[in-house]
C-alpha cells in the first residue's frame, strides 16, 4: 500500500478492537435486518449514523444491508468535521484508512479527479486524523464491499454552496465509474426523547423527499438538527444527478432506545437513494469473451516480473524500479489474486475480487500482501524464495446465477453472499482437490462461515467468474506455465 495509512482512533472504544469480534458484531447487525427485496433497482446513496456501534450500529446496518451483493468501482464517503475548523472540504487522497479488518485503500485516481475540480475542495489529510465521522463507517464498508476502494471527504463548511459544488465535483468525477455515495450524519443532540423525535422527524421528511435545499434551510432555522446535514445534502444532490429517483427511510432510533435514558438523547436514521438497475456491466470490454482476460504472453511475463521484483525489493528495503511501457490491457481495472506456494504448499494468497485498480497495480499490491500480510502465515523470508512458486489469477467480472448447473468445475470460481457473510474460491481450487460441483459450492459456503448447505437456500446469492491463471514453477524461472 503506497501513501499515508491513517491509523484507527476508534478501535477498542467506539467499536471492538479485535478483528474477529468486530466482524462478528457487524455481521450480527446485518443479519438482524430483513433481506432487501429484489426490485430491479440499485442504491446510489446512503445516509448512516456515526455514533459508537452500541448506540447506532444497528441503525447503520439497515443502510449497509441495502448494498450487500451490489458491486461498485469505489465509495465516496462524506462526513462532517467535529474536531478541526477549516474552510471547504478535505480530501484524503493517498494511502488508506486502517481498522482491525485491515486497510481500506483510497482510490487515488478518483480522489485526484475530485480534487482537480478545485474550489472549496482541498488536499487537507491532516484534519481527518482524529475525526470519527468517517472512520466509523469504514468497518461496515469493509464487510459489505470487501476490497472496494474509497475516497474520504470531510466537510469543514456545510453551507448550500459548498454542498452543491462538492456534489457537482463528485458527479463529474463519476464519469465511467459506478460509485456508492455515503453521507455520515447523526440527527438531534441532547434533547428529551419526545422533542428529539419531533426534530428528527422533520429532517427525515427531507431525506424521504430528497429535498436537500429544504433540509439545509430547516437546519439553518433550527427546525431540525443534523451534525452531518451538509454531507447528507451533498449525497442527495449527487445521487439525484446520478439517476436516483427514489428514497426510503430504513430505520430510526435514538440513544434512549438503547440506554433507557430518555432525558437527553441523540437521534440516528438510515436512508437509501436508488435508481433503476443498469442492464449492462461497464466492466466488460467490447470484443472480449466472458472467460478471456485478453493477456498476451508478454503481459503475463510482465505481471510475473512485477510479483518477483515487488517481493524482492520489499525484502531488500529498496524501492521498486520504474515499470517498462505497459500494454493497455495491464492498465485496465481488473480483479486479480496472487498465490504463493512453497514446496507445493500454500504460502499466501490475497486478491481483489472486483476491478478496483489497474491490473498492474492490483498485482503489485497483492504480491506484497500475499507475501507479507496474509494473516494465516508469517511474512515470507529471503531464504524461502528459491522454494517458491507464483500463480496469478486475473478475474473476469462477477455474474450472478440462479441455476447452479451453470457452474463448470475447472472453468468457474464461486463467490457466495448471504447477509453480511461472503466467501470466494478460485476455479483452480476445485480442480486441485478433485471436488464436484456440489462439494465446490459447500466448500465455498464453509469459506464464507455459512452452513455448507446454505447454497441451496433462496436467500443465498451465488455469483461466478472465470480466471486466466498462469504462473512460474520456480522463483527464478522465465517460462510461463
Amino acid at each position: 500500500m503506497k501513501g499515508e495509512i491513517r491509523r484507527s482512533v476508534l478501535a477498542g472504544s467506539w467499536y471492538p478492537g479485535n478483528a474477529k469480534t468486530l466482524r462478528a458484531d457487524i455481521e450480527s447487525y446485518l443479519r438482524s435486518v430483513p433481506e432487501p427485496k429484489s426490485t430491479g433497482r440499485e442504491p446510489v446513496g446512503l445516509i448512516a449514523p456515526h455514533a459508537g456501534y452500541m448506540y447506532s450500529g444497528q441503525v447503520a446496518a439497515h443502510a449497509y444491508r441495502q448494498v450487500t451483493g451490489h458491486f461498485y468501482d469505489a465509495v465516496v464517503l462524506i462526513g462532517p468535521s467535529h474536531r478541526s475548523a477549516f474552510a471547504g472540504v478535505s480530501v484524503y487522497a493517498h494511502g488508506g484508512y486502517e481498522t482491525p479488518l485491515g486497510v481500506m485503500p483510497v482510490d487515488e485516481e478518483l480522489a485526484a479527479d475530485i480534487l482537480a475540480e478545485g474550489g472549496a475542495i482541498q488536499l487537507l489529510p491532516q484534519v481527518q486524523l482524529s475525526e470519527h465521522s468517517l472512520e466509523i463507517q469504514v468497518p461496515f464498508l469493509q464487510v459489505v464491499l470487501e476490497g472496494v476502494p474509497f475516497v474520504p471527504l470531510m466537510m469543514g463548511d456545510q453551507d448550500e454552496a459548498t454542498c452543491e459544488s462538492l456534489a457537482a465535483a463528485i458527479v463529474r468525477a463519476a464519469s465511467g465509474r459506478k460509485l456508492l455515495l455515503v453521507g455520515s450524519s447523526d440527527l438531534s443532540h441532547f434533547h428529551p426523547y419526545d422533542r428529539a423525535v419531533q426534530l428528527d422527524g422533520r429532517a427525515i421528511k427531507h431525506f424521504e423527499k430528497m429535498d436537500a435545499r429544504g433540509l439545509l434551510k430547516d437546519l439553518g432555522r433550527g427546525h431540525c438538527e443534523a451534525c452531518g446535514g451538509g454531507p447528507a445534502a451533498a449525497v442527495i444532490f449527487a445521487s439525484k444527478a446520478l439517476g436516483a429517483d427514489r428514497a426510503a427511510i430504513l430505520n430510526y432510533a435514538n440513544s434512549g432506545d438503547v440506554t433507557g435514558d430518555r432525558d437527553s438523547v441523540v437521534g440516528y436514521a438510515s436512508a437509501v437513494f436508488d435508481r433503476p438497475a443498469s442492464k449492462t456491466d461497464s466492466s466488460e470490454k467490447p470484443g472480449r469473451g466472458k472467460d478471456g482476460a485478453g493477456l498476451t504472453l508478454k503481459d503475463k511475463k510482465t505481471l510475473l516480473d512485477i510479483v518477483r521484483t515487488t517481493i524482492e525489493c520489499r525484502l531488500q528495503s529498496r524501492p521498486c524500479p520504474e515499470r517498462p511501457a505497459l500494454s493497455d490491457v495491464l492498465k485496465e481495472r481488473r480483479g486479480a489474486f496472487v498465490t504463493l506456494k512453497k514446496a507445493g504448499m500454500l504460502r499466501g494468497c490475497i486478491g481483489y475480487i472486483q476491478a478496483v485498480k489497474p491490473l498492474h497495480e492490483t498485482v503489485e499490491e497483492m504480491a506484497e500482501a500475499a507475501a507479507f500480510r496474509d494473516p494465516r502465515f508469517s511474512p515470507v523470508r529471503k531464504n524461502e524464495l528459491q522454494q517458491m512458486s507464483v500463480e496469478i489469477s486475473v478475474l473476469t467480472p462477477l455474474r450472478e446465477i440462479h441455476d447452479v448447473s451453470e457452474i463448470e468445475v475447472g472453468r468457474h470460481g464461486i463467490y457466495i453472499i448471504r447477509g453480511g457473510s461472503s466467501g470466494l474460491l478460485l476455479p483452480q481450487v476445485a480442480v486441485e482437490y478433485g471436488w464436484d460441483r456440489e462439494t465446490f459450492l459447500s466448500e465455498t459456503c464453509h469459506k464464507a462461515g455459512l452452513p455448507t448447505n446454505a447454497w441451496r437456500e433462496r436467500q443465498t446469492r451465488i455469483l461466478i467468474f472465470s480466471a486466466e491463471i498462469f504462473g512460474r514453477e520456480f522463483w527464478d524461472a522465465e517460462d510461463v506455465v
